[in-house]
């Protein structure tokens, strides 16, 4: 469900569900002269309403923000908007500290951007990751005061934690597509690859068009573009969300 159109009574059904909440991450970022500059958000909201279609589910308003950088292009007459780390990150902690206060637990976002180096970071899933750590923090030394951790309460914490209940796991941080596909897909920037998952996806975000007037190195390969290729990106990219958003 699209969380600025629910009702009380089914937030609150959501939560006592345990409904995975999604933040679609993103930015707004060259992609050539054939596609949107939106392309790396699309993406995401676009297989999340793909996957409410087989699970509940409770999607935020896409956040568009994120750091897009202008290693591609300059901005000027090319609409790449950038929103450094230092300026996300209090905007994302007061975020997920406010659907903390709500009630909800399962908090994930998920980015489509510069996420060949997930695992060490870039600025926004960095921002985004820090900032989900500090509201866990935050929350529950207002929930349970100073010295929470050490308190006697906490005696099982290390058996609980081996046992999968870790309270840091209620805000995470997720690439869209597997870190690792194995060769199964193409991973580029606004190439084959995720062109064609664009004319899956969102099929009026991509002007076949422009191809043309397209001179960087990483569109060489758009023409190759496919929306068979596009799907079956797209049922790789589900195979994954189901894994990451369980209840």
């Amino acid at each position: 469900m699209r969380y600025e159109l629910m009702l009380p009574h089914q937030i609150r059904a959501a939560i006592a569900e345990n409904w995975p909440v999604a933040l679609p991450l993103g930015v707004l970022e060259y992609h050539g002269e054939h596609m949107a500059v939106g392309m790396d958000t699309l993406a995401v909201v676009k297989m999340l309403e793909l996957f409410e279609k087989e699970a509940d589910i409770v999607i935020l308003p896409a956040f568009y923000y994120g750091a897009a950088s202008y290693a591609v292009a300059p901005p000027e007459g090319n609409g790449s908007v950038q929103v450094g780390g230092r300026a996300l990150a209090p905007f994302a902690e007061e975020l997920f500290y406010s659907l903390l206060r709500i009630g909800f637990r399962n908090i994930h976002a998920i980015i489509h951007h510069q996420t060949e180096n997930f695992a060490a970071g870039m600025p926004t899933d960095l921002a985004f990751k820090t900032a989900g750590r500090q509201a866990i923090f935050r929350f529950l030394e207002k929930e349970r005061g100073e010295g929470w951790w050490g308190s006697e309460a906490m005696a099982g914490y290390y058996a609980e934690h081996a046992e999968g209940a870790n309270f840091f796991n209620w805000v995470q941080v997720h690439p869209l597509m597997p870190t690792v596909t194995d060769g199964q897909y193409p991973f580029d920037h606004a190439g084959v690859g995720e062109t064609s998952l664009m004319l899956a996806l969102c099929p009026e975000a991509v002007d076949a068009g422009h191809f043309a007037d397209n001179t960087g190195w990483y569109t060489a390969t758009a023409p190759e573009a496919s929306m068979e290729l596009g799907q079956k990106g797209v049922a790789m990219i589900l195979d994954h969300l189901r894994a990451i958003l369980s209840a």
